[in-house]
């Protein structure tokens, strides 16, 4: 929000840093169509890794979702600090540190939905989609779960890691 939008809100009643400039902040269709592009380059680097950890290496599917979707995260943190929320937060390498770690912190809530989602899918479904021998269903309950995460994670990455009401 630019000074003059504040200005104009502060005119009209509204309270900066209150409830509506947070929900403003979120209905934010160009930041969420970023954020969603960007999940969907996460959701391909968790899905790379499970395949090949998985499939390439034989690593247990559980396992390898969980390097897939701390690979994931690396990634869009990246992807979100360079694109999506560009012009948000303090610059400087403690700065940077501080949103990875905060990343990760509010991250971890979405990827425990993500990994309870896939285990239930996985683990407690019996579901089986057999292509070439080979049951592939754990590759196509993982973009279910990611799914489900990538709201809790665009809620949370936007108030608390990069604080888009606060601009």
């Amino acid at each position: 929000m630019t000074d003059g939008e504040r200005s104009a809100r502060a005119s009209e009643g509204g309270v900066e840093g209150g409830d509506d400039s947070r929900l403003d902040a979120l209905l934010s269709g160009v930041r969420f169509g970023k954020f969603v592009s960007v999940g969907a380059v996460g959701a391909v680097a968790d899905n790379a890794m499970l395949v090949l950890l998985g499939l390439g290496f034989g690593v247990p599917e559980l396992l390898a979702k969980a390097v897939g979707i701390e690979t994931a995260i690396l990634v869009m943190f990246t992807v979100n600090e360079h694109w999506t929320f560009a012009d948000e937060g303090a610059p400087g390498a403690r700065a940077f540190l501080r949103r990875l770690g905060k990343s990760h912190l509010v991250r971890s809530g979405g990827s425990l939905i993500q990994f309870a989602i896939y285990w239930f899918l996985t683990q407690r479904l019996d579901v089986t989609v057999v292509v070439s021998e080979t049951d592939l269903w754990f590759l196509l309950a993982s973009p279910l779960a990611i799914g489900v995460a990538m709201f809790v994670n665009y809620v949370f990455e936007s108030l608390f890691t990069w604080q888009v009401h606060e601009t």
